[in-house]
């Protein structure tokens, strides 16, 4: 995900991103790739973003 995908607001709700981060981790020892890693950055990023509000949903 690009930072100028992030400016325009997600696409996803909490709930579709928190289940996106849970699937990058299939069991509690899970390690992550580096690709991995950046995605579980990505989405939390994103995530921060709806929790504070800072998008607009559309309509």
């Amino acid at each position: 995900m690009s930072p100028e995908s992030l400016s325009r607001g997600p696409l996803r709700s909490a709930e579709e991103l928190n289940a996106a981060i849970r699937a990058l981790f299939p069991h509690r020892d899970a390690r992550l790739s580096d690709e991995q890693r950046a995605e579980y950055r990505a989405l939390l990023a994103e995530l921060e973003q709806v929790e504070r509000g800072d998008v607009t949903t559309a309509a």
